[in-house]
C-alpha cells in the first residue's frame, strides 16, 4: 500500500472578538452608577483624560467616595420581612412568604412564575398554597402593589388598598382586565352606557396616580439612577432625554497630548498607548449613551399610550423587534436593557419592564392579554370547554395558538381543567 502526502486548502469563517470590542460590549451592560464609577477610575489612571467641569452639572452625588460610604438604607426585602413578624401567619405561610419576598424584583413586582417558586422550595408546597400566600399575605403588605405580576395587577392592588367604593373598584377591574378595551378612551366609551361619567373619570384619575414601581422607594439611593428621563411637551409628546445630572463629561487633555507627540520630548510607547486608550474610551462612552437613548426612545415611542396614561396595556415588543428597527444586534439590545432605568411621569421604571413578549407569531398578544381572554371564555361558557376547544375559538379570531399554550396560561391564572370546573 503506497503512502503519499497530500496538501489540502480549507477555508473557515471565524468570529474573533478583539480586546477593544470586548471592552465596548462590557461598557454597554454597565448600569449608570457602574459607568460613572468606571469613568472616575479611568480619569485617575489615565493622565490624558480630564473632566469637563465647565459643562458638567453639579450634583450632590458627584463624590463617589461619599456614595460608596453611605449607610445601607432599608431595602424592600427588609421592610417586607419585618412586617411578617407583626402579623399572624403559620410557619408554612411564613416560609413561602419569605421565598416570594426574596424572589421580588427591585421594583416590587414578581416576574417569575409560581411554578418556579414551587421548584425553588423543592415542591414541598403546592402552587395553590403559594398563590394563597401571595394573594392573602404579600399583597396586603406595604408598600401597596408589591408582589403583583404585572403593571395592571399592581395598579389594582393599590386601588383595593385605597378602599375606594365598590362601584369604582368594579369599574377599575373592567377597565384594567377587559381584553376588549384597547385604551382608556375606548373603555370610557363602552362603560358610559352602564356607569356614571363622574365615576369613570374618578377611577381613571386614580389609576393614573398609581405607582408602577412600588418597591423602588426602598432601594438604596446609590443603586437606582435612571439614565433617561421622559419630558412631555405641550402637545403631550414624549421627549426622551439622557440625564446629564451627575454624569461626568470627559475630554482629551490636548495640551498633554501635544507634549507627548513632540519628538523632542522622547515620550515612551506606553504614554502613546494611553492617548489611544483615552480617545477610545471617550468614543465608546458616547456611543454607549447614544445607544441607550436610541433604545429607550424607541421603547417609549412604542409604549407611548401606556406612559402617557392613555392605556394600562403594554404593547407586545421584543428585543429582536427593537434590534431590527434600530439595525443593531439583539444581543446589544439585551445588554443595553440590563440595569437601565427611565424616569417617567409615573416614577422610575426599568427599561426591561416596558417590554412584553407576544405568545402568538401571527398576532400581537401579550401573556396578560391571553390570560384575560381565557378567563373571559371560561366565565361565559355554557358547557365546559377543553383547552383544545378554547384554542379553536381563539384561533378562529386569528390567534394561532396551540393547545399546550392555552393549558400553560390557564394554569398560571389557577383555572382548573374542564373536568374539574
Amino acid at each position: 500500500m503506497a503512502i503519499k502526502l497530500v496538501r489540502e486548502f480549507k477555508q473557515n469563517q471565524q468570529l474573533s472578538i478583539t480586546p477593544q470590542l470586548k471592552k465596548s460590549i462590557d461598557l454597554l451592560q454597565l448600569s449608570r452608577l457602574e459607568i460613572i464609577n468606571k469613568i472616575n477610575n479611568e480619569i485617575e489612571e489615565n493622565p490624558f483624560l480630564k473632566k469637563d467641569f465647565d459643562n458638567e452639572s453639579t450634583s450632590r452625588f458627584d463624590d463617589m467616595d461619599l456614595l460608596e460610604n453611605l449607610p445601607n438604607e432599608l431595602t424592600l426585602q427588609d421592610h417586607l420581612e419585618s412586617q411578617l413578624h407583626d402579623i399572624k401567619v403559620s410557619d408554612t405561610e411564613k416560609k413561602i412568604a419569605l421565598v416570594i419576598i426574596q424572589s421580588l424584583e427591585e421594583n416590587g413586582l414578581l416576574q417569575i412564575d409560581l411554578d418556579e417558586i414551587e421548584e425553588l422550595m423543592d415542591y414541598a408546597y403546592s402552587i395553590q398554597e403559594i398563590k394563597n400566600v401571595l394573594n392573602n399575605i404579600i399583597h396586603d403588605l406595604e408598600p401597596a402593589g408589591v408582589g403583583a405580576r404585572n403593571f395592571k395587577e399592581t395598579i389594582f392592588i393599590q386601588l383595593k388598598k385605597q378602599k375606594i367604593p365598590v362601584e369604582e373598584l368594579e369599574i377599575a377591574n373592567r377597565i384594567l382586565f377587559n381584553p376588549q378595551f384597547s385604551s382608556f378612551e375606548d373603555a370610557k366609551a363602552h362603560l358610559a352606557t352602564h356607569c356614571s361619567e363622574d365615576a369613570i373619570e374618578s377611577v381613571l384619575e386614580k389609576i393614573k396616580q398609581c405607582d408602577l414601581s412600588p418597591g423602588l422607594e426602598f432601594e438604596s439611593t446609590h443603586i437606582i439612577q435612571p439614565d433617561l428621563e421622559i419630558i412631555p411637551d405641550n402637545n403631550q409628546n414624549l421627549n426622551v432625554e439622557f440625564k446629564q445630572d451627575n454624569f461626568p463629561l470627559i475630554s482629551l487633555d490636548e495640551d498633554l497630548e501635544k507634549l507627548v507627540k513632540n519628538k523632542k520630548n522622547g515620550a515612551s510607547k506606553e504614554l502613546k498607548e494611553k492617548i489611544g486608550e483615552a480617545k477610545w474610551l471617550i468614543r465608546a462612552i458616547n456611543k454607549r449613551n447614544e445607544t441607550v437613548q436610541n433604545v429607550g426612545t424607541l421603547i417609549c415611542k412604542i409604549q407611548a399610550d401606556f406612559l402617557s396614561n392613555k392605556s394600562a396595556e403594554l404593547k407586545p415588543v421584543s428585543n429582536i423587534e427593537l434590534a431590527k428597527e434600530l439595525k443593531i444586534s439583539a444581543s446589544t439590545v439585551s445588554r443595553i436593557l440590563r440595569s437601565k432605568y427611565i424616569q417617567t411621569p409615573k416614577g422610575a421604571v426599568s427599561m426591561k419592564s416596558l417590554l412584553a413578549s407576544s405568545v402568538s407569531k401571527t398576532r400581537k398578544v401579550t401573556p396578560m392579554q391571553l390570560m384575560e381572554e381565557i378567563k373571559k371564555i371560561v366565565a361565559g361558557e355554557r358547557k365546559k370547554l377543553s383547552d383544545q376547544k378554547i384554542s379553536d375559538l381563539l384561533n378562529k379570531r386569528g390567534f394561532n395558538l396551540a393547545r399546550r399554550t392555552i393549558s400553560k396560561y390557564r394554569k398560571k391564572i389557577n383555572l382548573p381543567s374542564s373536568r374539574n370546573r
